[in-house]
């Protein structure tokens, strides 16, 4: 484990004292949540029924399921190291600390150098938090959208996250080998309800419909049947104009001089 400045090895005992955990597990507790950037943690220790899972603001999950008093120690222990981490400087510095502007809440001074030998495509950079249960493995990027998978040794599968603001992660009891599961705004779903991704590129928007080009329509209003000519000489033609005149001139349309003078034009056609 990394080094503890004084104020962390100050803060390790004040936390082991008022949550009666020893020493050595608070400091596993603090490293899991420092390595989930301070909002979540996958860890394992005797002293926290083994291997179990902790969430900011969601799920705590142990070993011993039924040991609602653990469950509540563990979610306390790890919200106060998630404060802690964001606010003091508990690490002495690393040789190779990360860029300050690193997305997370973690304290820059505790991110350290990125762990050796990643398993998720270098390009993907740094996740918010990564674990692993059983034979698999994830890492979560959600700045990219994306979410790394490896299960079994195979090759990493990069997924789309879509929407999905992943909060929580766990593999079903009896569930075929990698089968891991998520937790988000939506509820819970597994990767094969994600499409897959090249690891950076983002899935572009839906494109917009193109304008058309096509020269808008006139606006000039149609002539009335007053103002239209006949399309011919058409008898029948002629005559549904005439109706159609005589129309306008009984509701007032027309005055009277003008249907005298589109009757006379229109009968010089037949």
């Amino acid at each position: 484990m990394r080094t503890l400045t004084s104020q962390g090895e100050q803060a390790v005992a004040d936390l082991s004292a008022r949550y009666a955990v020893s020493t050595d597990a608070v400091r596993a507790m603090l490293e899991a949540v420092r390595r989930g950037n301070g909002t979540m943690a996958q860890f394992s220790h005797p002293e926290f029924g083994g291997s179990g899972q902790w969430m900011a603001g969601g799920m705590t999950m142990v070993g011993d399921m039924g040991n609602h008093g653990l469950q509540a120690t563990v979610s306390g222990l790890a919200s106060e190291l998630s404060r802690l981490l964001a606010s003091t400087a508990v690490y002495a510095p690393a040789p190779d600390p990360v860029s300050a502007g690193e997305p997370g809440p973690v304290h820059p001074a505790n991110r350290g150098a990125a762990e050796p030998g990643s398993w998720w495509p270098g390009e993907l950079g740094r996740p918010q938090a990564s674990g692993g249960q059983n034979d698999s493995h994830y890492a979560v990027f959600p700045q990219l959208r994306r979410l790394a998978v490896q299960s079994g040794g195979g090759p990493v599968r990069v997924y789309d996250t879509l929407d999905h603001a992943i909060g929580g992660v766990h593999q079903q009891q009896g569930a075929a080998p990698g089968t891991l599961s998520f937790t988000s705004q939506h509820g819970t779903f597994t990767v094969d309800s994600l499409p897959v991704a090249s690891p950076t590129t983002p899935t572009p928007p839906a494109a917009e419909p193109a304008a058309s080009t096509t020269a808008p329509a006139s606006t000039t209003a149609p002539a009335s049947p007053a103002q239209a000519a006949p399309a011919g000489t058409d008898a029948d033609a002629v005559l549904a104009t005439l109706d159609r005149l005589g129309d306008l001139y009984q509701r007032g349309v027309l005055t009277g001089e003008e249907f005298a003078a589109k009757k006379a034009e229109l009968l010089a056609r037949l």
